[in-house]
């Protein structure tokens, strides 16, 4: 795929012209990575941001006593380590692929030269990073506040919002991680994580069939959730 069209598909780049777009595709980078492999590591110095194009990539944390918290997973069309133009311009967390893609890199000087040239791009990097802490901060509340139930309950309902299928009445959709790495991703361990999908099971909500799930009810979920997406 052209590496504009790439581009268009993400927030951040939205809207913009056909002109724009190859200026930002001429300071670009294509970085193929296979699974497993790290695009950065906590602490390195940040010299530019990333585009996913494709495959999946999570941004991690691991703690004093080597246990691994999983902060978000990247998908296609989003854009991280902005954080290479705030703060102490290092990145604060790794990138580590879950299987291999392809992520397009943006240089910090040259895209700081783009955005001195086009006031869009500043609207629209807001605009994205006002996602990105509305997504951590709710992130932080259901830790804080969810019971891991309720946390499983909102993962499947955003998840299914993102990418799922209906039929007669059902919601189809995959397990876009590992069963670990999701329990690492909603505070708690496999087998906490276990207890939830048989409890949301028991309540007749969902089926689950390997990474396969299958929600019977929708709203209820919602429900179980403790919220209603916006």
């Amino acid at each position: 795929m052209e590496l504009t069209e790439i581009l268009k598909k993400s927030l951040l780049f939205s809207g913009l012209d056909g002109e724009n777009l190859s200026d930002v595709a001429a300071i670009a980078t294509r970085r193929p990575f296979a699974r497993g492999e790290s695009l950065f590591s906590e602490g390195e110095p940040a010299s530019g941001f990333y585009l996913l194009a494709q495959g999946s990539m999570k941004l991690c944390k691991v703690s004093p006593d080597g246990k691994e918290k999983v902060l978000h997973f990247v998908h296609p069309g989003e854009t991280f380590a902005e954080a290479a133009f705030f703060g102490d311009g290092k990145y604060p967390a790794e990138a580590r692929a879950t299987e291999k893609g392809e992520a397009i890199f943006f240089p910090r000087e040259g895209f700081m030269g783009i955005l001195e040239r086009n006031p869009r791009f500043s609207l629209n990097l807001i605009v994205s990073l006002s996602l990105m802490l509305r997504r951590f901060a709710r992130q932080i509340e259901e830790l804080t506040f969810a019971e891991v139930p309720a946390r499983l309950a909102a993962h499947l309902v955003e998840l299914a919002e993102r990418k799922s299928t209906a039929f007669q009445g059902k919601t189809y959709l995959d397990l876009d991680m590992k069963k670990g790495e999701l329990a690492s991703r909603l505070g708690t361990v496999s087998e906490t994580l276990s207890r939830a999908f048989r409890k949301l099971k028991e309540e007749g909500l969902i089926e689950v069939e390997g990474s396969r799930v299958v929600i019977f009810d929708m709203e209820k979920l919602k429900d179980a959730a403790g919220r209603r997406p916006a």
